[in-house]
Formats: structure tokens, C-alpha cells, sequence
């Protein structure tokens, strides 16, 4: 049964990271009224989340270009799941933001107690 937990909550954190890019997508194509801005933000902000996520932190560090590690690895993420948090409320989607940044958290907290990657 523990299994099974683990699994889910590692499918959980691949949904997360796909919810990320998503977030920030949707900040960039509702922050202007010019089109071109829009495609911009839209497209660019979450190429510029994946390019992160696969120099710092793929596969759990195991496929990035520069794996990082312990706290270093505890802060980027923060900082990058923050961020689509971030990107969610101010694009004015106030309880997608809070569910993320929830279910963001009892993933880390699960991925440290279970020695998760």
C-alpha cells in the first residue's frame, strides 16, 4: 500500500510541475491587452520555467544539466513552484494559486519523509 502512496505522490509531482508551466502560461496570455505582449509572456515565461526546471532540477536532479542538491534543490523549488503560485494570483485566479501552493507543500513534505527525489 506505502507503494502505491509513493507512486501517486511522485505522478503528483509530475502534475505539478506540468501545473506550473501551465500557471505561467495563463499569467502571460491575461497580463495586457496587446497581443503581442500576450504571445510573448504566453509562450515565452513558460519556455523560460522549462528551460530551468531541465538545467536544475529534471528527473529529480538525475536528468538536469546542473543537478542540484539538498537545500540548494529545497530552494530552487520553492522558488520555481512559488513562482507559478505567484503567476496564478496575479493573474487574478486566487484559489488555483492557493491549491497549488497546497498540494505543492504536502508533496515536499511526502517527498522528504518517503526520501523521494
Amino acid at each position: 500500500m506505502l507503494a502505491i502512496a509513493k507512486g501517486a505522490n511522485m505522478a503528483l509531482m509530475f502534475v505539478l510541475e506540468l501545473s506550473v508551466l501551465a500557471a505561467v502560461g495563463y499569467w502571460g496570455f491575461t497580463m495586457s491587452s496587446a497581443w503581442a505582449l500576450k504571445l510573448l509572456a504566453g509562450i515565452g515565461a513558460p519556455v523560460l520555467f522549462g528551460v530551468l526546471w531541465g538545467l536544475f532540477a529534471a528527473g529529480g536532479g538525475a536528468n538536469a544539466t546542473y543537478p542540484l542538491t539538498g537545500i540548494a534543490r529545497g530552494l530552487f523549488e520553492v522558488a520555481w513552484f512559488g513562482g507559478g503560485v505567484v503567476a496564478l494570483h496575479a493573474a487574478g485566479a486566487l484559489t488555483p494559486a492557493v491549491v497549488l501552493g497546497a498540494a505543492f507543500v504536502v508533496n515536499a513534505v511526502l517527498r522528504l519523509v518517503w526520501h523521494q527525489s
